[in-house]
């Protein structure tokens, strides 16, 4: 892993796709390729192997994975990359784009790439026909370039290979072995070399353990074959989160010889708080704002909380990260000083400033990819950097889901600085259920962040409609989001402006209405996310009942669906994840026509799923119809049995959904 990973997930976005498109059409334009003779023969080799049937819409396989890593006894590696590729259809002309990165601790020595098309013509690209830019966003200076390489020829029955080979000098002496991809893999090698008198632990992460063959001094070779390619499903965990890999951390084998950090949670705390230990010594001005943001705070939590939200909304996230500083944050005074910086500068500035009201906080390293990190794997694999803000022992935090009880630091507050969306009190919901490494003087630990109760993330529906004799039903919503739920929605209109923010909600209506008009809607609490993000509207809908005779059919479930068909297709291979709990009450009240009486109503349904409930009822009010129900998800990943359980239990709730009930006219 580059030391620009580490960094938020803002730093981690690649760029645009219609750039990146707009490269690859310069790439190929510019450098077409030129027809060579002498393809290397570990690609032509891999190309005479004989193939499994793959099925029909496989894009195309790997025939060869091959990482070669050099050890030096000084701690430098050097690590080749090979892959080979057939191509199979023509989505899989993406495989012929290639790409290396590189920084200022990790040198690309070369970089080539071959193709062999089915009729035998051969084509080379090498590193000076590559393009070089940039890759992450939100970075004002940093060092880290990509190279790309467009492969010609890359066309249904061509091989595709290419090779490069990095120098690096990483802080953890640790390589990870990604031999699973998300195409089918023919062969994987993975080959390492160490010097004498060093010793070496491997972890395996999603695949049992394999023991190495020794081919050499100090040299392993792990081979397999006929590894099958990750598939996309819907709502599956983060892709590594699922893939087999491999992790090996290096070192020497005498006591006395330490390269960079060792291999435990506690050595890799240990060190992030040396690098850290001068940077949160707060400046006269930190002082002086601190002391102005807090002295009209009446309480310890009012005056946290007004030190965390300036330091969300008011430093603006920007990240500039040279060498070591894609781990180590910036000193709080030059955050503070020029308002900007990135996830572990705005910890940093936060940490400097609660000190000056005598709260302690630690560091907390985490992937907000769910899954990600693996407890018995130590590594410097995060991407992310939160506070954990340590609580008085009389602090009542009810109604803060992002708190843990830590056996040496008591009680701890999880805190992320960077997302301007979800205050104190709360975690985003991609960083609940993960793990994190809390960062002290005394050796570290892994936490598990806290997932949030369904009743923290709540959606309120309530509508209060009319039915016309016509078939006509119009009226008002008010829909009250609050918690994860009001997050995710909040964010999402935050990225729309006027029409397109009107068009979220009619694409939400067209789901459960036809022929209807949205006449009003407005929002509250867009612009604070310490409030309820509360919608109003005003619909109607034509033909909404169904005229037989004289009776009309209505659907009381009239907005929204909770059923899902993500288990009515093939079986799955992976966990079904939910990104947070939450609990959802719709109540619809619609008054009926002049004339008509209720015939005949649904049953109530009570129904119980793995770790999620749903109940709904419809009873007469004066001369209104009540349909109400609850939908309450309390468990956020479902896996081997669970399914099928989880499967029949939408299955019901998709029939209560279809449910009518029946208005007969009594009236003259």
């Amino acid at each position: 892993m580059t030391n620009r990973e580490w960094c938020s997930k803002r730093w981690t976005r690649w760029v645009p796709s219609s750039f990146f498109a707009g490269l690859l059409v310069a790439c190929t334009l510019l450098f077409p390729g030129q027809a060579q003779a002498g393809s290397p023969d570990w690609m032509l080799a891999a190309g005479r192997q004989s193939l499994p049937v793959y099925p029909e819409d496989t894009p195309a396989v790997v025939l060869l994975d091959e990482q070669v890593t050099t050890v030096k006894d000084s701690g430098e590696i050097d690590t080749v990359y090979r892959r080979v590729y057939k191509i199979l259809r023509v989505e899989g002309r993406d495989f012929g784009t290639v790409s290396s990165y590189f920084d200022s601790e990790t040198r690309l020595t070369y970089f080539k790439g071959w193709s062999v098309t089915s009729d035998g013509k051969e084509y080379e690209v090498k590193e000076s026909d590559a393009i070089e830019f940039t890759p992450f966003e939100g970075a004002l200076f940093q060092d880290t370039r990509r190279k790309v390489l467009v492969i010609p020829a890359s066309e249904p029955g061509s091989l595709v290979a290419y090779e490069y080979q990095q120098r690096r000098r990483p802080w953890i002496l640790q390589d990870t072995w990604d031999f699973q991809s998300t195409i089918p893999v023919r062969h994987a090698r993975f080959s390492l070399l160490l010097p004498a008198g060093w010793d070496l632990k491997t972890y395996w992460l999603n695949h049992a353990n394999s023991q190495p063959l020794q081919v050499g001094p100090n040299t392993w070779v792990w081979e397999f074959e006929n590894i099958s390619g990750v598939e996309q499903e819907s709502s599956m965990p983060p892709w590594r989160a699922v893939a087999a890999r491999l992790g090996v951390s290096y070192y020497p084998s005498h006591p006395d010889r330490q390269l960079r950090i060792q291999n435990s949670w506690a050595d890799i705390s240990l060190w992030y708080s040396e690098l850290t230990a001068d940077r949160r010594r707060a400046s006269p001005e930190i002082r002086e704002q601190t002391i102005k943001l807090t002295k009209e705070a009446d309480t310890w939590f009012d005056k946290v909380r007004a030190l965390t939200t300036f330091v969300q909304r008011s430093i603006r996230y920007v990240a500039i990260s040279i060498g070591v500083g894609g781990y180590q944050p910036h000193a709080a005074a030059d955050v503070f000083s020029n308002r900007y910086g990135d996830c572990k500068d705005k910890a940093t500035l936060l940490s400097a400033m609660l000190d000056q009201i005598g709260v302690e906080s630690h560091y907390v390293l985490i992937h907000t990819s769910r899954g990600v990190i693996a407890p018995e794997f130590p590594t410097l694999g995060f991407n992310h950097v939160i506070l954990a803000i340590r609580l008085p022992t009389e602090f009542d935090s009810k109604g803060m889901p992002a708190t843990v009880l830590d056996q040496r630091q008591g009680k701890l507050l999880l805190f992320d600085p960077t997302d301007s969306q979800t205050p104190v009190g709360f975690l985003p919901a991609e960083e609940q259920e993960s793990l994190g490494l809390l960062v002290d003087e005394n050796g570290g630990r892994l936490l598990k962040m806290p997932l949030a109760a369904a009743t923290d993330n709540r959606l309120i529906r309530e509508a209060s409609l009319t039915l016309a004799s016509t078939g006509v039903l119009s009226g008002d919503v008010t829909e009250t989001r609050t918690g994860a739920v009001a997050r995710e929605f909040r964010s999402l209109l935050l990225r729309k402006a006027g029409k397109d923010r009107i068009k979220i909600l009619e694409d939400f209506l067209a789901g459960s209405l036809s022929g209807f008009e949205l006449q009003r809607a407005t929002i509250e609490g867009l612009d604070s996310p310490e409030a309820n993000l509360i919608l109003h509207y005003r619909f109607s809908a034509e033909k909404y009942a169904q005229a037989v005779g004289n009776l009309l059919l209505i659907r009381p479930r009239v907005l929204g669906s909770d059923s899902q068909d993500v288990l009515e297709r093939k079986p799955r291979k992976y966990p079904l994840e939910s990104m947070y709990s939450f609990l959802q009450t719709d109540t619809f009240e619609i008054a009926l026509p002049v004339g008509y009486v209720v015939d005949e109503v649904p049953f109530a349904q009570s129904l119980d799923g793995p770790g999620c409930a749903y109940r709904s009822r419809v009873e007469l009010k004066g001369n209104a119809l009540v349909y109400r129900r609850d939908y309450e998800v309390k468990d956020i990943e479902w896996s081997g049995n669970r399914l099928d359980e989880l499967k029949k239990f939408f299955r019901q709730i998709a029939t209560d959904e279809r449910s009518l009930a029946v208005l007969k006219h009594t009236a003259p």
